[in-house]
C-alpha cells in the first residue's frame, strides 16, 4: 500500500497527514488571533487573571485535538503496515485466506477510523462552545469590572 492509496472517502494517508498539519496551523492562527480580540480588554491585574486562564484552557483543548489526530496516524500507520506484511509474506498463507485476513483488517482499520473522527469532531464541537462561553463570561466580567 502506498501513502497515496485511498483509505476511506478519497482520504489518502498523505491527505491524512496534511490534514495533521494543516489542522495544527490553523490552531495556532485562532489562539493567536483569541489572544488579539481579548488583550485588548485587560485593563488591570484583575482582568488578566480572568482572561489568561482562558488562553490556557484553549492552549489545552488544542493540544488534545492534535493529539486525536496523530492517533488516527498511529492507526493508520498499523493498518499500512499490516497489510504491507500480509501481502509480503508469501508461503505463509494462501492467496484466499490473505484476502480474508486483509479484509478483517480493512473492516476494523475502517470502524476505528470512522469512530476517532466522530470523537474528534464531537469533542470540538464542545470544547468550541465552552470556549466561546468562557469567552463571553469573561467579557462580562470586564465589562462589569470597567463600570465599577
Amino acid at each position: 500500500m502506498d501513502k497515496d492509496d485511498k483509505l476511506f472517502k478519497d482520504t489518502s494517508f498523505s491527505d491524512l497527514m496534511s490534514d495533521i498539519y494543516h489542522n495544527s496551523k490553523k490552531k495556532d492562527r485562532q489562539i493567536n488571533q483569541m489572544i488579539a480580540q481579548l488583550q485588548p480588554l485587560i485593563k488591570n491585574a484583575s482582568d488578566a487573571t480572568i482572561i489568561v486562564p482562558l488562553i490556557k484552557e484553549y492552549m489545552d483543548i488544542s493540544v488534545k485535538n492534535d493529539d486525536h489526530l496523530i492517533k488516527l496516524a498511529a492507526i493508520t500507520q498499523r493498518y499500512i503496515s499490516t497489510k504491507q506484511t500480509i501481502s509480503g509474506a508469501d508461503g505463509l498463507m494462501s492467496d484466499e485466506e490473505k484476502k480474508q485476513l486483509l479484509s478483517i483488517a480493512e473492516q476494523n482499520y475502517v470502524s476505528e477510523l470512522e469512530d476517532e473522527i466522530e470523537e474528534i469532531k464531537r469533542k470540538e464541537d464542545a470544547e468550541e462552545r465552552h470556549m466561546q462561553d468562557r469567552v463571553d463570561q469573561a467579557k462580562d466580567k470586564i465589562s462589569k469590572n470597567n463600570d465599577n
